[in-house]
């Protein structure tokens, strides 16, 4: 299973792609013979780097995987009357996980959504308050599984 790393607007960490591999220290002190630190570029340099998605990729992914994990869980059709108030909470759903999960920031799945940050907190309350129901929990306990099991654990989000 391919897993993907969201990407994040800053990280202290990423290295621009033209800053190519790190110079090679030559020295006596150095513990290295020669060209055997080409050897571990080489071998650095093949390692692949998981696949980067967007956040509004990522957000549009997650909203999808809840609203399909709703239709299974859903013991009766949507009604006509209902589809607005679902539509609210797969969206609300789809953003608190997206904060917990994949650690974007309010502003970003904002964007995602076309929604403000403050709309996305909102929903992040929400969602939390409805925890406290034994079965909502659960239901939302896997979808967060879900969406770690296709993201992946590893360099997702800026809170690490």
């Amino acid at each position: 299973m391919h897993q993907f790393i969201v990407s994040q607007r800053r990280s202290s960490r990423a290295v621009p792609p033209s800053a190519g591999p790190a110079p090679e220290v030559k020295g006596a002190g150095s513990g290295m013979e020669p060209g055997e630190g080409t050897r571990a570029a080489r071998r650095t340099m093949a390692v692949r780097e998981p696949p980067t998605v967007p956040a509004p990729v990522a957000c549009r992914i997650v909203r999808r995987l809840v609203l399909e994990m709703t239709a299974l869980a859903g013991d009766r059709p949507l009604w006509r009357r209902d589809s607005r108030r679902t539509t609210c909470h797969v969206r609300q759903i789809a953003m608190y996980v997206s904060h917990v999960v994949l650690r974007l920031s309010l502003s970003e799945i904002g964007m995602a959504f076309g929604r403000d940050r403050t709309t996305v907190g909102h929903a992040c309350n929400v969602v939390e308050d409805r925890r406290d129901d034994a079965a909502f929990d659960a239901f939302v306990s896997a979808i967060e599984r879900v969406v770690l099991s296709v993201f992946g654990p590893a360099g997702i989000g800026s809170h690490e």
